[in-house]
Protein backbone atom coordinates (compact mmCIF):
# COMPACT_ATOMS: atom_id res chain seq x y z
CA UNK A 1 0.00 0.00 0.00
CA UNK A 2 1.47 3.43 -0.97
CA UNK A 3 0.62 6.27 1.69
CA UNK A 4 0.29 9.79 0.77
CA UNK A 5 1.13 12.62 2.45
CA UNK A 6 -1.50 15.61 2.91
CA UNK A 7 0.62 17.89 0.13
CA UNK A 8 0.29 14.76 -2.20
CA UNK A 9 -2.76 13.76 -1.77
CA UNK A 10 -4.16 17.23 -2.12
CA UNK A 11 -2.15 17.54 -5.82
CA UNK A 12 -3.53 13.95 -7.10
CA UNK A 13 -6.91 15.19 -5.98
CA UNK A 14 -6.70 18.27 -8.59
CA UNK A 15 -4.72 16.65 -11.59
CA UNK A 16 -4.02 13.09 -11.30
CA UNK A 17 -6.32 10.79 -9.02
CA UNK A 18 -9.50 10.90 -11.53
CA UNK A 19 -8.95 7.95 -13.56
CA UNK A 20 -7.81 5.92 -10.79
CA UNK A 21 -11.10 7.06 -8.99
CA UNK A 22 -13.18 5.53 -11.98
CA UNK A 23 -11.95 2.17 -11.08
CA UNK A 24 -13.17 2.05 -7.65
CA UNK A 25 -15.92 0.33 -6.56
CA UNK A 26 -19.15 1.75 -7.86
CA UNK A 27 -20.65 -0.43 -6.82
CA UNK A 28 -46.73 -6.84 9.55
CA UNK A 29 -46.75 -7.90 13.33
CA UNK A 30 -47.24 -11.32 15.03
CA UNK A 31 -48.28 -9.91 18.42
CA UNK A 32 -48.92 -6.11 18.30
CA UNK A 33 -50.58 -3.47 15.46
CA UNK A 34 -48.79 -0.21 14.52
CA UNK A 35 -49.65 2.91 16.25
CA UNK A 36 -50.32 5.68 14.36
CA UNK A 37 -47.85 8.44 15.39
CA UNK A 38 -48.58 12.23 16.01
CA UNK A 39 -47.15 15.39 14.56
CA UNK A 40 -45.26 15.65 12.36
CA UNK A 41 -43.95 11.58 12.65
CA UNK A 42 -45.26 9.88 9.49
CA UNK A 43 -43.69 6.31 10.27
CA UNK A 44 -45.78 3.60 12.02
CA UNK A 45 -45.01 2.54 15.65
CA UNK A 46 -44.11 -0.60 17.29
CA UNK A 47 -44.18 -1.07 20.94
CA UNK A 48 -43.86 -3.77 23.02
CA UNK A 49 -46.22 -5.33 25.11
CA UNK A 50 -46.32 -7.67 28.04
CA UNK A 51 -42.23 -7.88 27.85
CA UNK A 52 -42.46 -9.20 24.15
CA UNK A 53 -41.46 -6.54 21.20
CA UNK A 54 -42.60 -8.43 17.85
CA UNK A 55 -43.20 -7.17 14.39
CA UNK A 56 -42.54 -8.30 10.44
CA UNK A 57 -40.22 -6.00 8.90
CA UNK A 58 -39.38 -5.78 4.89
CA UNK A 59 -36.55 -4.47 3.50
CA UNK A 60 -38.03 -2.95 -0.02
CA UNK A 61 -37.88 -0.64 -2.31
CA UNK A 62 -40.97 1.37 -2.36
CA UNK A 63 -42.51 4.14 -3.84
CA UNK A 64 -43.09 6.74 -1.19
CA UNK A 65 -43.89 10.75 -1.55
CA UNK A 66 -41.38 13.24 -0.82
CA UNK A 67 -42.67 16.61 -0.81
CA UNK A 68 -44.66 17.17 -3.76
CA UNK A 69 -43.08 14.38 -5.93
CA UNK A 70 -42.84 10.78 -5.44
CA UNK A 71 -39.61 8.57 -5.49
CA UNK A 72 -38.42 5.21 -5.47
CA UNK A 73 -36.54 4.32 -2.05
CA UNK A 74 -35.15 1.69 -0.45
CA UNK A 75 -37.74 0.94 2.70
CA UNK A 76 -38.47 -1.14 5.83
CA UNK A 77 -42.58 -1.65 5.47
CA UNK A 78 -42.78 0.71 2.89
CA UNK A 79 -41.74 4.05 4.72
CA UNK A 80 -39.41 6.86 5.23
CA UNK A 81 -38.35 6.85 7.87
CA UNK A 82 -39.06 3.22 8.96
CA UNK A 83 -41.19 2.07 11.51
CA UNK A 84 -39.97 3.17 15.19
CA UNK A 85 -39.63 0.37 17.40
CA UNK A 86 -40.20 1.28 21.30
CA UNK A 87 -39.24 -1.27 24.01
CA UNK A 88 -38.14 -1.22 27.69
CA UNK A 89 -35.44 -2.42 29.82
CA UNK A 90 -35.72 -6.94 30.17
CA UNK A 91 -37.71 -6.85 26.78
CA UNK A 92 -37.30 -9.64 24.47
CA UNK A 93 -37.40 -8.56 20.66
CA UNK A 94 -38.14 -10.83 17.99
CA UNK A 95 -38.34 -9.18 14.42
CA UNK A 96 -38.63 -11.12 11.81
CA UNK A 97 -37.04 -9.58 9.05
CA UNK A 98 -37.19 -10.49 4.82
CA UNK A 99 -34.78 -9.14 2.51
CA UNK A 100 -36.76 -8.27 -0.73
CA UNK A 101 -34.03 -6.27 -2.21
CA UNK A 102 -32.08 -6.83 -4.85
CA UNK A 103 -28.90 -7.44 -2.85
CA UNK A 104 -28.42 -8.72 0.44
CA UNK A 105 -28.26 -7.13 3.51
CA UNK A 106 -28.77 -7.29 7.20
CA UNK A 107 -29.42 -5.46 10.20
CA UNK A 108 -27.20 -3.24 12.90
CA UNK A 109 -29.19 -1.91 16.57
CA UNK A 110 -26.95 1.13 16.30
CA UNK A 111 -25.91 1.94 20.15
CA UNK A 112 -28.21 -0.94 21.43
CA UNK A 113 -26.24 -2.88 24.19
CA UNK A 114 -26.71 -6.00 23.31
CA UNK A 115 -25.09 -9.22 22.20
CA UNK A 116 -22.97 -9.18 19.46
CA UNK A 117 -22.96 -12.37 18.01
CA UNK A 118 -25.55 -14.78 16.68
CA UNK A 119 -28.94 -13.41 15.80
CA UNK A 120 -28.53 -10.04 17.80
CA UNK A 121 -26.17 -6.82 17.00
CA UNK A 122 -24.20 -9.42 14.20
CA UNK A 123 -22.78 -7.16 11.47
CA UNK A 124 -21.20 -10.05 10.00
CA UNK A 125 -24.61 -11.80 9.10
CA UNK A 126 -25.45 -11.47 5.26
CA UNK A 127 -29.14 -11.87 4.52
CA UNK A 128 -29.74 -12.68 0.66
CA UNK A 129 -32.14 -11.39 -1.40
CA UNK A 130 -35.61 -13.65 -0.67
CA UNK A 131 -33.79 -14.72 2.34
CA UNK A 132 -35.31 -14.46 5.81
CA UNK A 133 -33.89 -14.24 9.54
CA UNK A 134 -35.66 -13.69 12.83
CA UNK A 135 -33.59 -11.50 14.74
CA UNK A 136 -34.13 -12.36 18.72
CA UNK A 137 -32.28 -10.16 21.30
CA UNK A 138 -32.80 -9.71 24.96
CA UNK A 139 -32.87 -5.66 26.13
CA UNK A 140 -30.41 -6.08 29.44
CA UNK A 141 -32.49 -4.97 32.92
CA UNK A 142 -29.85 -2.17 33.23
CA UNK A 143 -29.76 -0.91 29.75
CA UNK A 144 -30.43 3.61 29.73
CA UNK A 145 -33.59 4.43 28.43
CA UNK A 146 -32.58 6.51 25.01
CA UNK A 147 -32.63 7.32 21.75
CA UNK A 148 -31.31 4.68 19.12
CA UNK A 149 -31.52 3.10 15.94
CA UNK A 150 -31.31 0.35 13.05
CA UNK A 151 -30.21 0.64 9.80
CA UNK A 152 -28.10 -2.03 7.04
CA UNK A 153 -25.03 -2.88 7.99
CA UNK A 154 -23.32 -5.07 5.51
CA UNK A 155 -19.99 -4.27 4.35
CA UNK A 156 -19.40 -2.66 0.90
CA UNK A 157 -22.89 -1.85 0.62
CA UNK A 158 -23.51 0.43 4.14
CA UNK A 159 -23.50 3.58 2.24
CA UNK A 160 -25.74 3.06 -0.52
CA UNK A 161 -28.48 1.09 1.15
CA UNK A 162 -28.93 3.84 4.27
CA UNK A 163 -28.90 6.68 1.36
CA UNK A 164 -31.23 4.69 -0.56
CA UNK A 165 -33.68 5.34 3.30
CA UNK A 166 -33.26 2.50 4.75
CA UNK A 167 -33.35 3.57 8.99
CA UNK A 168 -35.23 4.03 11.78
CA UNK A 169 -35.56 4.64 15.76
CA UNK A 170 -35.41 2.17 18.47
CA UNK A 171 -36.51 4.04 21.81
CA UNK A 172 -35.62 2.19 24.74
CA UNK A 173 -38.31 3.64 27.34
CA UNK A 174 -37.15 3.81 31.11
CA UNK A 175 -35.98 6.08 34.10
CA UNK A 176 -36.78 9.11 31.43
CA UNK A 177 -40.88 8.40 32.25
CA UNK A 178 -40.45 8.84 36.25
CA UNK A 179 -38.88 12.69 35.29
CA UNK A 180 -42.01 15.26 35.64
CA UNK A 181 -40.52 17.66 33.34
CA UNK A 182 -39.77 15.37 30.65
CA UNK A 183 -43.39 14.33 30.32
CA UNK A 184 -44.84 17.45 30.83
CA UNK A 185 -42.98 18.35 27.55
CA UNK A 186 -44.06 17.97 23.57
CA UNK A 187 -42.30 14.99 22.58
CA UNK A 188 -41.60 15.06 18.34
CA UNK A 189 -39.13 13.00 17.05
CA UNK A 190 -37.09 14.15 13.73
CA UNK A 191 -34.83 11.79 11.65
CA UNK A 192 -32.84 13.85 9.20
CA UNK A 193 -32.11 12.03 6.03
CA UNK A 194 -30.75 13.29 2.65
CA UNK A 195 -31.41 11.97 -1.20
CA UNK A 196 -30.06 12.17 -4.52
CA UNK A 197 -33.07 12.04 -7.42
CA UNK A 198 -33.04 12.44 -11.05
CA UNK A 199 -36.11 14.00 -12.26
CA UNK A 200 -38.21 10.86 -13.12
CA UNK A 201 -37.87 10.44 -8.47
CA UNK A 202 -35.41 7.62 -8.80
CA UNK A 203 -32.63 7.23 -7.06
CA UNK A 204 -29.31 9.15 -8.48
CA UNK A 205 -26.00 6.93 -8.76
CA UNK A 206 -23.53 8.61 -7.15
CA UNK A 207 -20.42 10.23 -8.70
CA UNK A 208 -16.93 8.93 -7.78
CA UNK A 209 -15.61 11.72 -6.82
CA UNK A 210 -18.79 12.08 -4.32
CA UNK A 211 -18.34 8.81 -3.19
CA UNK A 212 -14.33 9.90 -1.76
CA UNK A 213 -16.12 12.83 0.36
CA UNK A 214 -19.22 10.99 1.24
CA UNK A 215 -22.42 11.09 -0.55
CA UNK A 216 -24.58 13.81 0.09
CA UNK A 217 -28.30 14.36 -1.57
CA UNK A 218 -30.30 17.87 -2.34
CA UNK A 219 -33.19 16.66 -0.98
CA UNK A 220 -33.12 16.99 2.96
CA UNK A 221 -36.14 15.76 4.44
CA UNK A 222 -37.45 15.50 8.30
CA UNK A 223 -39.32 12.49 9.15
CA UNK A 224 -39.78 11.60 5.04
CA UNK A 225 -41.07 15.24 4.81
CA UNK A 226 -39.65 18.43 2.97
CA UNK A 227 -39.23 21.20 5.48
CA UNK A 228 -42.12 20.32 7.39
CA UNK A 229 -44.55 22.56 9.49
CA UNK A 230 -44.84 21.12 13.69
CA UNK A 231 -47.02 22.43 15.22
CA UNK A 232 -46.97 22.73 19.45
CA UNK A 233 -49.28 22.56 21.80
CA UNK A 234 -48.70 25.16 24.68
CA UNK A 235 -47.49 22.83 27.20
CA UNK A 236 -44.89 25.50 27.63
CA UNK A 237 -42.00 22.74 26.65
CA UNK A 238 -40.48 21.16 23.45
CA UNK A 239 -38.28 17.52 23.65
CA UNK A 240 -36.57 17.13 20.43
CA UNK A 241 -35.22 13.31 20.06
CA UNK A 242 -33.04 14.48 16.72
CA UNK A 243 -30.84 11.31 14.53
CA UNK A 244 -28.74 11.73 11.81
CA UNK A 245 -29.60 8.97 10.13
CA UNK A 246 -27.79 11.00 6.35
CA UNK A 247 -24.75 8.42 5.38
CA UNK A 248 -22.19 11.88 5.48
CA UNK A 249 -24.00 15.11 5.80
CA UNK A 250 -23.20 16.85 8.96
CA UNK A 251 -26.22 19.09 10.59
CA UNK A 252 -25.27 22.09 12.44
CA UNK A 253 -28.44 22.68 14.52
CA UNK A 254 -29.93 25.70 15.25
CA UNK A 255 -33.54 27.33 16.12
CA UNK A 256 -34.11 30.83 15.43
CA UNK A 257 -34.33 33.32 18.34
CA UNK A 258 -33.95 30.05 20.70
CA UNK A 259 -31.25 27.75 22.51
CA UNK A 260 -31.47 24.64 22.90
CA UNK A 261 -31.15 22.70 26.12
CA UNK A 262 -29.36 19.77 25.62
CA UNK A 263 -29.97 16.54 27.12
CA UNK A 264 -28.69 13.43 26.26
CA UNK A 265 -25.94 12.63 23.77
CA UNK A 266 -26.28 9.42 21.50
CA UNK A 267 -29.26 8.43 23.46
CA UNK A 268 -27.80 8.42 26.99
CA UNK A 269 -28.45 11.31 29.74
CA UNK A 270 -26.55 14.11 30.12
CA UNK A 271 -26.22 14.99 34.17
CA UNK A 272 -28.15 18.16 33.92
CA UNK A 273 -29.35 20.22 31.16
CA UNK A 274 -26.60 22.01 29.24
CA UNK A 275 -27.80 25.38 27.02
CA UNK A 276 -26.17 25.64 23.75
CA UNK A 277 -27.20 27.88 20.87
CA UNK A 278 -26.36 25.17 18.31
CA UNK A 279 -25.54 21.67 17.93
CA UNK A 280 -23.55 19.62 15.39
CA UNK A 281 -25.11 16.08 14.76
CA UNK A 282 -22.15 13.80 12.56
CA UNK A 283 -23.48 11.08 10.66
CA UNK A 284 -24.97 8.32 13.28
CA UNK A 285 -25.31 10.59 15.95
CA UNK A 286 -28.34 11.43 18.22
CA UNK A 287 -29.12 14.32 20.79
CA UNK A 288 -32.04 15.25 22.75
CA UNK A 289 -32.74 18.45 22.95
CA UNK A 290 -35.30 20.64 25.03
CA UNK A 291 -36.91 24.04 23.43
CA UNK A 292 -38.73 26.55 26.17
CA UNK A 293 -42.38 27.44 24.46
CA UNK A 294 -41.18 31.40 25.21
CA UNK A 295 -41.08 33.86 22.73
CA UNK A 296 -44.01 35.75 21.46
CA UNK A 297 -45.85 33.37 18.66
CA UNK A 298 -44.78 32.88 15.35
CA UNK A 299 -43.12 30.45 13.67
CA UNK A 300 -39.30 29.63 14.06
CA UNK A 301 -37.19 27.57 11.65
CA UNK A 302 -35.06 24.83 12.51
CA UNK A 303 -31.77 25.42 10.62
CA UNK A 304 -28.91 23.60 8.76
CA UNK A 305 -26.09 25.92 9.74
CA UNK A 306 -23.05 26.05 7.45
CA UNK A 307 -20.41 23.55 7.80
CA UNK A 308 -16.94 22.66 6.13
CA UNK A 309 -15.82 18.88 6.90
CA UNK A 310 -13.04 18.99 4.89
CA UNK A 311 -12.03 17.60 1.19
CA UNK A 312 -9.29 16.79 -0.92
CA UNK A 313 -8.91 19.15 -4.05
CA UNK A 314 -11.98 20.06 -6.10
CA UNK A 315 -13.90 18.14 -3.70
CA UNK A 316 -14.24 20.25 -1.25
CA UNK A 317 -18.27 21.21 -1.33
CA UNK A 318 -20.39 20.74 2.03
CA UNK A 319 -23.24 22.88 3.21
CA UNK A 320 -20.89 25.87 3.16
CA UNK A 321 -22.90 29.01 1.28
CA UNK A 322 -25.72 29.82 3.32
CA UNK A 323 -28.18 28.39 6.39
CA UNK A 324 -30.74 25.69 5.25
CA UNK A 325 -34.37 25.37 6.74
CA UNK A 326 -35.22 21.55 7.96
CA UNK A 327 -38.80 22.64 9.52
CA UNK A 328 -40.74 25.49 11.02
CA UNK A 329 -42.04 25.26 14.50
CA UNK A 330 -45.01 26.91 14.87
CA UNK A 331 -46.28 27.77 18.55
CA UNK A 332 -48.84 30.55 20.55
CA UNK A 333 -47.24 31.91 23.63
CA UNK A 334 -47.66 29.98 26.50
CA UNK A 335 -49.57 31.14 29.59
CA UNK A 336 -47.23 28.98 32.05
CA UNK A 337 -43.41 28.39 31.94
CA UNK A 338 -42.72 25.17 32.62
CA UNK A 339 -39.87 24.44 34.85
CA UNK A 340 -36.54 22.65 32.86
CA UNK A 341 -35.60 19.15 34.69
CA UNK A 342 -32.69 19.93 37.43
CA UNK A 343 -31.19 16.31 37.20
CA UNK A 344 -31.22 13.77 34.50
CA UNK A 345 -28.74 11.11 35.24
CA UNK A 346 -25.82 10.27 37.81
CA UNK A 347 -22.84 9.74 35.12
CA UNK A 348 -19.43 9.29 37.11
CA UNK A 349 -15.95 9.35 35.40
CA UNK A 350 -14.29 5.81 34.22
CA UNK A 351 -11.28 5.18 36.43
CA UNK A 352 -8.00 4.68 34.61
CA UNK A 353 -7.37 2.35 32.02
CA UNK A 354 -5.73 -0.60 31.67
CA UNK A 355 -4.49 -0.21 28.48
CA UNK A 356 -4.05 2.71 25.79
CA UNK A 357 -3.70 2.40 22.19
CA UNK A 358 -2.82 4.75 19.41
CA UNK A 359 -5.73 4.81 15.79
CA UNK A 360 -4.30 6.76 13.37
CA UNK A 361 -6.68 7.74 10.68
CA UNK A 362 -5.74 8.62 7.08
CA UNK A 363 -6.30 7.50 3.61
CA UNK A 364 -3.92 6.38 1.00
CA UNK A 365 -4.24 3.85 -1.78
CA UNK A 366 -5.27 0.63 -2.46
CA UNK A 367 -4.05 -1.59 -5.88
CA UNK A 368 -6.83 -2.86 -6.24
CA UNK A 369 -9.88 0.18 -6.25
CA UNK A 370 -7.57 2.91 -6.02
CA UNK A 371 -8.67 4.99 -3.01
CA UNK A 372 -9.05 3.64 0.08
CA UNK A 373 -9.31 4.95 3.43
CA UNK A 374 -7.07 3.29 6.35
CA UNK A 375 -7.18 3.00 10.10
CA UNK A 376 -3.11 2.33 11.12
CA UNK A 377 -2.35 2.57 7.76
CA UNK A 378 -4.56 -0.47 6.85
CA UNK A 379 -7.88 -0.11 4.95
CA UNK A 380 -10.40 -3.09 6.03
CA UNK A 381 -10.52 -6.18 4.31
CA UNK A 382 -6.71 -6.01 3.04
CA UNK A 383 -5.81 -8.61 5.78
CA UNK A 384 -7.85 -11.42 7.31
CA UNK A 385 -7.03 -11.21 10.67
CA UNK A 386 -8.79 -9.06 14.02
CA UNK A 387 -7.29 -5.92 14.05
CA UNK A 388 -7.62 -4.92 17.69
CA UNK A 389 -7.86 -7.77 20.76
CA UNK A 390 -9.27 -6.55 24.00
CA UNK A 391 -10.22 -8.15 27.14
CA UNK A 392 -14.11 -8.48 28.52
CA UNK A 393 -14.69 -6.49 32.15
CA UNK A 394 -11.40 -4.12 31.19
CA UNK A 395 -11.56 -0.46 30.78
CA UNK A 396 -9.00 1.01 27.58
CA UNK A 397 -8.21 4.76 26.46
CA UNK A 398 -8.04 4.85 22.75
CA UNK A 399 -6.32 7.94 21.14
CA UNK A 400 -7.84 8.83 17.71
CA UNK A 401 -5.28 10.62 15.56
CA UNK A 402 -7.27 12.37 12.45
CA UNK A 403 -3.81 13.08 9.99
CA UNK A 404 -6.08 13.03 7.01
CA UNK A 405 -7.83 16.49 5.30
CA UNK A 406 -11.38 14.95 6.52
CA UNK A 407 -13.33 15.32 9.69
CA UNK A 408 -14.38 11.54 10.44
CA UNK A 409 -16.81 10.29 13.02
CA UNK A 410 -15.81 7.15 15.11
CA UNK A 411 -18.14 4.42 15.91
CA UNK A 412 -17.76 2.00 18.12
CA UNK A 413 -20.52 -0.77 17.94
CA UNK A 414 -21.42 -2.46 21.35
CA UNK A 415 -20.09 -0.11 24.23
CA UNK A 416 -20.51 3.24 25.13
CA UNK A 417 -17.56 5.44 25.85
CA UNK A 418 -16.87 8.65 27.19
CA UNK A 419 -14.08 11.64 25.84
CA UNK A 420 -11.42 12.39 28.04
CA UNK A 421 -10.04 14.67 26.24
CA UNK A 422 -9.18 17.12 22.67
CA UNK A 423 -5.83 18.01 21.64
CA UNK A 424 -4.82 17.39 25.26
CA UNK A 425 -7.15 19.43 26.57
CA UNK A 426 -9.84 17.92 29.24
CA UNK A 427 -13.45 17.43 27.39
CA UNK A 428 -15.64 19.11 29.44
CA UNK A 429 -19.29 17.41 29.01
CA UNK A 430 -19.04 14.07 31.13
CA UNK A 431 -21.33 11.70 28.84
CA UNK A 432 -21.71 8.96 27.54
CA UNK A 433 -21.39 8.34 23.53
CA UNK A 434 -21.05 5.90 20.64
CA UNK A 435 -19.91 8.14 17.96
CA UNK A 436 -17.36 10.80 18.07
CA UNK A 437 -16.36 13.78 16.10
CA UNK A 438 -12.20 13.66 15.17
CA UNK A 439 -11.97 16.81 13.13
CA UNK A 440 -8.94 16.65 10.58
CA UNK A 441 -5.84 17.36 12.40
CA UNK A 442 -7.09 16.81 16.31
CA UNK A 443 -6.53 14.12 18.61
CA UNK A 444 -9.56 12.63 20.50
CA UNK A 445 -9.22 9.92 23.48
CA UNK A 446 -11.66 8.15 24.41
CA UNK A 447 -12.05 5.81 27.59
CA UNK A 448 -14.44 2.55 26.77
CA UNK A 449 -15.46 0.04 29.40
CA UNK A 450 -15.77 -3.33 27.60
CA UNK A 451 -18.61 -5.11 29.60
CA UNK A 452 -20.89 -7.81 29.37
CA UNK A 453 -20.88 -9.09 25.66
CA UNK A 454 -17.81 -10.76 24.43
CA UNK A 455 -17.79 -11.94 20.79
CA UNK A 456 -16.45 -10.07 17.26
CA UNK A 457 -17.68 -6.23 16.09
CA UNK A 458 -16.27 -3.65 14.56
CA UNK A 459 -15.11 0.29 14.81
CA UNK A 460 -15.41 2.86 11.97
CA UNK A 461 -15.88 5.91 10.55
CA UNK A 462 -19.57 7.14 10.11
CA UNK A 463 -19.00 8.74 7.27
CA UNK A 464 -20.26 5.20 5.68
CA UNK A 465 -18.90 5.69 1.77
CA UNK A 466 -15.41 6.10 3.91
CA UNK A 467 -16.36 2.70 5.84
CA UNK A 468 -16.71 0.88 2.50
CA UNK A 469 -13.81 2.32 0.88
CA UNK A 470 -11.66 0.88 3.96
CA UNK A 471 -11.52 2.56 7.65
CA UNK A 472 -13.34 -0.27 9.44
CA UNK A 473 -11.89 -2.44 11.76
CA UNK A 474 -12.58 -5.84 13.37
CA UNK A 475 -12.77 -5.81 17.12
CA UNK A 476 -12.54 -8.99 19.61
CA UNK A 477 -13.85 -9.09 22.79
CA UNK A 478 -12.38 -11.88 24.63
CA UNK A 479 -14.59 -13.55 27.53
CA UNK A 480 -11.24 -15.03 28.74
CA UNK A 481 -7.16 -14.15 28.24
CA UNK A 482 -5.76 -15.89 25.50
Amino acid sequence: MVNLSRRQFCVLGTVGLGAALLNSCQHQSNSIQPVASKAVTSASRYQSKNGLLELDLEARESLVNLGDRQASLLTYNGQIPAPRLEAKPGDQVRIHFTNNLDQPTNLHYHGLHIPLTGKADNVFLQITPGEKLTYEFQIPENHPSGTFWYHPHLHGLVAEQLFGGLAGLFIVRGKDEEILELQAAQEEFLVLQDFALDSDGKRSSSAQMSLMMGREGETIVVNGQVKPNIDLSSGGLLRLRVLNASPSRFYRLSLEDHAFYHIATDGNNLNEPVEVNELLLTPGQRADLLVKEDKKSGQYRLLNLPYNRGGMGMMGRNNRDKPITLATINYSSSAKSLALPTKLNSISALPEPQKVRRFELNHGMNPSVGIAFQINGEYYGSKDFIDTEVQLNTIEDWELINTGVMDHPFHVHGNAFQVISRNGQSEPLLAWRDTVLVKRGETVRIRIPFKDFAGKTVYHCHVLDHEDLGMMGILMIQDKPT
